[in-house]
Order: structure tokens, then C-alpha cells, then sequence
């Protein structure tokens, strides 16, 4: 397990659906930090299949959204989901951890370019995404870190 130091989404105990510790039908995905990348290991349940033994679409790409979400945030931003793009290359399976990464591509000050990748355990890419994120304002980052961020001191 990596030091918790390490861990990019310290301040989650909200309901995100993505990485919210609150969302107990939620993915509660924890990210760390890699050498450019966030980076988190998760194993999906019967409950994200869409075929039998398949993790549905939506779940694949809500995984890829979070991992370029935080990639940017991980820069000391806010950012909202512009755009993503996914490219589903070989079936993500239920039931087997696959490792799930994001990286800021372009950082273009407001305008972040992003992409993800999802691989299994035998480091197959299984699906890849780009997205570009928007950063918030200052004003909507100070309402949402009073809101969200429960203090790195706490």
C-alpha cells in the first residue's frame, strides 16, 4: 500500500460517486500520486457489470472521468469535465483489479487537456480517454473547498 502521503484525494468524505467515501454505492476510487500521473487500483464488483462479467461503459468511462479529474486538481485546481472521449479497447472484467491512471496532457492555464487509461493486471490496456477539463473560478474554488476539503490538518 502506498504512503498515505502519497494518496491525491485526501479530503473526500463527501458523497462523490466517483471517490466519495460517503457513497456507499459509489467507487470510492483513492488516487496516489505516480511519477506524471494519479494513479488508483480498483476491482470491480457484480454490481458495475453491464454484461454478464463486464464492467458497463458508463462505470469505464465515470472511472477514466475521476482519474483525469484529479490528475488536474492534483496541480492545486478545481476543475469541472468539458469533454472526454473514451475508446473502449478490450472488455474491463468484474471481479479482477485493474489499475486505473490520468495525467494532464496540456496545461493551457483555464483550459487543462487530460488523458486516462484503464489496464489490467497483466498491464493490457483495456480502455484509453482524453478529456478537457475546465478550471473554476476562484470564487467557485473557495465555495467548494470550504465545502469539500475537510483539512489537511483535521
Amino acid at each position: 500500500m502506498k504512503d498515505q502521503q502519497d494518496r491525491v484525494n485526501q479530503t473526500t468524505d463527501h458523497g462523490c460517486f466517483g471517490c466519495g467515501v460517503q457513497n456507499d454505492v459509489g467507487l470510492q476510487l483513492e488516487f496516489y500520486r505516480g511519477e506524471d500521473e494519479v494513479v488508483a487500483t480498483f476491482t470491480p464488483k457484480t454490481e458495475h457489470e453491464g454484461y454478464t462479467r463486464m464492467v458497463h461503459g458508463g462505470i469505464v468511462s465515470t472511472m477514466l472521468d475521476e482519474a483525469m479529474s484529479w490528475a488536474v486538481i492534483d496541480s492545486g485546481r478545481l476543475a469541472v469535465t468539458a469533454r472526454i472521449s473514451v475508446d473502449f479497447r478490450k472488455p474491463v472484467p468484474s471481479g479482477e483489479p485493474v489499475t486505473v491512471t490520468g495525467s494532464v496532457t496540456n496545461d493551457r492555464g483555464r483550459a487543462v487537456e487530460t488523458s486516462g487509461e484503464i489496464r489490467d493486471g497483466n498491464g493490457q490496456v483495456l480502455a484509453t480517454s482524453t478529456g478537457l477539463f475546465i478550471r473554476v473560478s476562484e470564487k467557485q474554488q473557495r465555495e467548494w473547498e470550504e465545502t469539500y476539503l475537510i483539512g489537511e490538518s483535521d
